[in-house]
């Protein structure tokens, strides 16, 4: 499925590292970005992650809300929150339903060799559930910026 800024996210529920149940539409009224990334606390996801921690303060004044998304499990979740003491959600997308679902889960290469993997990619989602922005392959050390800016803000 390719996705296309102007027309809506696809709906979806999926689990939090706290094992709680989260859906797109539990946002409907707030700006979401969405934002996927490859693992928990590798050196690229972990910069990504912390820019957002530090931004995240600004992004909530706007009135943006973050959710990561990741193949890992929600133990690993856990750990990588409480090691970058990161204020938001991360969905445990184990399955990799929601990678699939929102064109992400693909094949990579590294070094010459192929493998399917998460392309690092955020999804900026208005208040009624339409895609304002896709940001592939965003600035992992300014993504709390550009996250706002994306939204016009």
């Amino acid at each position: 499925m390719s996705l296309i800024e102007g027309k809506k996210a696809p709906a979806f529920t999926a689990v939090d590292q706290d094992g709680q149940k989260l859906k797109l539409s539990d946002y409907k009224g707030k700006k979401l970005a969405l934002y996927f990334y490859p693992k928990d606390a590798t050196s690229t996801c972990t910069v990504q992650a912390c820019s957002i921690r530090d931004g995240y303060k600004m992004l909530t004044k706007k009135g943006i809300e973050v959710v990561g998304v990741s193949p890992d499990d929600e133990k690993s979740h856990l750990k990588f929150i409480a090691k970058q003491a990161l204020p938001f959600r991360i969905i445990a997308d184990t399955e990799k339903s929601l990678c699939e679902k929102f064109g992400v889960w693909a094949e990579k290469s590294m070094y010459g060799k192929k493998y399917m993997g998460v392309l690092r990619t955020t999804f900026l989602i208005d208040e009624d559930g339409v895609l304002v922005k896709i940001i592939s392959k965003p600035n992992t050390k300014a993504h709390a910026d550009e996250i706002a800016e994306g939204f016009g803000l």
